[in-house]
Order: C-alpha cells, then sequence, then structure tokens
C-alpha cells in the first residue's frame, strides 16, 4: 500500500542526490523484521511476531551508515541509548534529529531513507501492519488513517516507555506475557492514531462495563487452569465485542486491564501454594505456566518485592 509520506519539519534541509526515492513497487518491499535483518546485520537480542501481522523485536546494533528500503509495516522505535545526532535523508530533504530517551523513530510503511547513526544503537521496535490501525479506527469509531508521519527523535515519552516495557517479554511464549504484548500492540496502535497519524484521530472515551455474563464467562476463560485460548482476540470475541471495546469495557467493569487481572490472579495463586503447600518451587512455578523457575522469581519478586523462598519463609 503506497501512500504520501509527510515528515516532520527538518532542523536542517539541503539537497541529497545520493537518498532513495520512496516510490519502490509494492511486490519490492519487504516485511519490517526481514529489512531491518538486512540492512542492520545483524539478528535482534529478541523477537515476537504475531499472528495479526504485528511483531515487537529488541535490536542492539553497529553504527548504521545505510538506506532502509521500503517496508509492509509501519515501525515504531524507542531508543533507548547514550544521546547521538542522526540524519536521515528521504528524497531531496535531509532531517537531523537526536536519539536520547523519550523519543520515538517512526518509519511509515513504504518510505525509504538513508540513515546516518554514528553510535550503537539500543532500540525497541513496534512493526505495525496498516491494516491493523484501520481496524483498531474503525473499532474506536474513528476515521480511518490516511498516513503516518515521519519521525526522526521526537519526544514522546508516553510511547517510548510503553514500548521499551515489553523489551523482557518479547520472545516469552508464557500466556501472561502474550496477552501483555498483544494489549501493549492495541494500545500503541491507538496512541500512533491519536499523536502520529497527519490527521490526528479523536477517540470518544467509552462509557459502560462489560454485561455480567460477558464478565463472568471472561473471567472464567482467564482463570481456567486449561490450556484455553486467554488471547485478546478470544476474549474479545466470546463476549462479542471489538478487542478495542472489550479491553476498556473490562477495565470499567473491574479497574484491572485482562493483562493486570490476569496477572493478580497469577499472583494469589502463587502466594497460596508457597503458603499452604510443600511444593517445590519448580513445581509451582509450572503449574502456573511460567517457562522456568526464574522466569516465576522474577515476576513474583517484581510484584512483592520479595523473592518466592523468602515470601514463603515469613508468611509461615
Amino acid at each position: 500500500m503506497s501512500k504520501p509520506i509527510k515528515h516532520d519539519a527538518p532542523e536542517h534541509s539541503q539537497a541529497a542526490p545520493e537518498a532513495r526515492q520512496t516510490d519502490v513497487p509494492g511486490n519490492e518491499h519487504r516485511t519490517a523484521d526481514a529489512e531491518m535483518a538486512r540492512v542492520l546485520g545483524t539478528t535482534p537480542f529478541h523477537m515476537a511476531l504475531d499472528s495479526s501481522g504485528a511483531g515487537i523485536a529488541h535490536w542492539k546494533h553497529d553504527p548504521l551508515h545505510d538506506v532502509v528500503e521500503p517496508m509492509t509495516h509501519h515501525v515504531i522505535m524507542a531508543y533507548n541509548g547514550t544521546v547521538q545526532h542522526v540524519e536521515r535523508r528521504s528524497g531531496q530533504s535531509v532531517a537531523t534529529g537526536t536519539f536520547r530517551p523519550g523519543v520515538v523513530i517512526i518509519i511509515p510503511e513504504g518510505s525509504s531513507s538513508r540513515w546516518d547513526i554514528p553510535k550503537p544503537v539500543d532500540v525497541v521496535q513496534l512493526y505495525l501492519p496498516h491494516a491493523m490501525l484501520t481496524r483498531v479506527a474503525n473499532e474506536a469509531d474513528a476515521a480511518a488513517p490516511k498516513d503516518i508521519l515521519e519521525r526522526t527523535g521526537h519526544p514522546d515519552a508516553i510511547t517510548s516507555r510503553l514500548l521499551l516495557s515489553a523489551s523482557e517479554i518479547v520472545e516469552s511464549n508464557d500466556a501472561l506475557d502474550t496477552l501483555f504484548r498483544q494489549q501493549l500492540t492495541e494500545l500503541l496502535a491507538t496512541r500512533l492514531l491519536l499523536a502520529h497519524a497527519s490527521s490526528p484521530t479523536t477517540i470518544q472515551p467509552v462509557r459502560g462495563g462489560l454485561a455480567p455474563k460477558a464478565l463472568l464467562r471472561a473471567i472464567e476463560r482467564l482463570r481456567s487452569d486449561s490450556d484455553a485460548d486467554v488471547s485478546l482476540a478470544a476474549l474479545a470475541s466470546e463476549a462479542g465485542l471489538s478487542r478495542f471495546h472489550f479491553c476498556r469495557a473490562f477495565r470499567e467493569s473491574t479497574g484491572l486491564s485482562p493483562h493486570a487481572w490476569l496477572r493478580q490472579h497469577r499472583l494469589e495463586q502463587a502466594m497460596n501454594m508457597l503458603q499452604n503447600t510443600d511444593e517445590p518451587i519448580v513445581s509451582v512455578a509450572a503449574e502456573l505456566g511460567y517457562a522456568s523457575q526464574t522466569a516465576f522469581a522474577a515476576a513474583f519478586k517484581k510484584m512483592t518485592g520479595e523473592a518466592p523462598r523468602d515470601w514463603r519463609r515469613r508468611a509461615r
């Protein structure tokens, strides 16, 4: 899908004859993960790709002086490294910017630029198909986006903080972390519509929670000890709602997002097992669906401030 690309007003402009043009035939466009692997010449530190076509990847790479070719996704990046000044050349324009924590970088679908980044980079990237933005806008009863703005070190602490929060759980297949990634992707898509579209989208607040029966079904699915599908799509479908409206209605009903509710439920289960049984911690972790004892211990300590073994000793 080719669209005109909007640009930030550059701090400095000059002729840039070596820059590639953005008008490349669609069948030559690579997926974002494939193009990033090509141009960066390395593999991601972590990566998770969703069946919807969206994805999150954590990259650590060397300085870059090359052209990023057109991609089939919008790419949103949160920078997490030392401050550095960069150049981005698109067509005949040159945009300069500063990479620092708290800024975002956006490469719209179908665009192509030469990047000159002098220092190593630590960045978390979100890959969004334009179709997903359209779906999120439709579900929110908002106007579908036409163009996404190019951003080169644009201040946006909210988007940066949200995206960086995914870096530790990118590759986990745990149901809790998978639900978190799905929820985060929906939230970031909404944020992109609100703050980085050529015509900013207005989304009206959702009023009212889930119907009692729908809430009960959602909670039963989240609490299930079986291999029940607790993906955001499955939860929303069972409630007869879009993912956008389900997330907001669930929060209205419970005070928590689906991910936060499941995390709290897991914590309560863990505390009960640690206090009232002699199950080894590795068995508690496995029963609650954690990939390893280490993953469980890290999650437990993050929520309680104590390691499971220390908490068990104190609770008894």
